[in-house]
């Protein structure tokens, strides 16, 4: 890894970005497993999920994640340093942001338009830390959780990308993300991976 001059962030070898930032809610984990499982083991960004989950409830989320891809998904712990081809996701009820040093941390802070986690509370930490080296992809869910994290990542230099509602479970937060006017790539589920791969590593397969 090389340091970063500016704001001492770990930039990781061999990648143009080195986040992706990813939100999810209703049909989530069918999007989730399809882009998840077909990044190849060698992905050279970190990747971050916020997946809207019922916060009373213990989340197998990142078990079955593991199931189906070629890398690990953990549940995330306050201090975990972002490591490239690992995924994150954030625990139920607890916020996920990401530091100024590269290391994730949890909140029990208010609740972001009745929802904790927040994408967006992700997506505006990764847009201020990682700028335009973070990558902010909105999958299927209700509601608009994720544009205004979108209109931060967009500022900051970044890349979003976002589900063609087309083949988004639900359409809403999809949707509420490309009426920003911010949004870069509109993809099909099936296109998501391939870009990354192309976008992070700077190759096609």
């Amino acid at each position: 890894m090389a340091e970063n001059a500016n704001n001492h962030l770990p930039h990781f070898t061999n990648a143009a970005f080195d986040i992706v930032a990813i939100a999810a809610s209703a049909g989530g984990l069918r999007a989730l497993i399809k882009v998840l499982s077909t990044l190849p083991p060698e992905f050279t960004a970190a990747i971050a999920i916020v997946q809207h989950l019922a916060p009373k409830y213990p989340s197998l989320m990142a078990e079955i994640l593991t199931r189906h891809t070629a890398f690990t998904v953990k549940k995330a712990k306050e201090g975990d340093c972002l490591t490239p081809g690992m995924a994150y996701i954030a625990p139920p009820n607890r916020h996920l942001l990401v530091k100024s040093n590269g290391t994730l941390s949890l909140s029990q802070s208010k609740l972001v338009n009745f929802l904790r986690p927040s994408a967006d509370l992700l997506f505006e930490s990764v847009a201020a830390n990682y700028k335009d080296r973070a990558i902010g992809l909105v999958l299927t869910g209700t509601g608009s959780d994720g544009a205004m994290g979108v209109e931060a990542i967009k500022k900051m230099g970044g890349i979003v990308i976002v589900q063609d509602v087309k083949t988004a479970e639900f359409s809403g937060m999809p949707s509420a993300a490309i009426r920003t006017g911010k949004v870069d790539f509109i993809l099909s589920l099936d296109e998501i991976s391939r870009a990354l791969v192309t976008l992070v590593m700077r190759e096609s397969y």
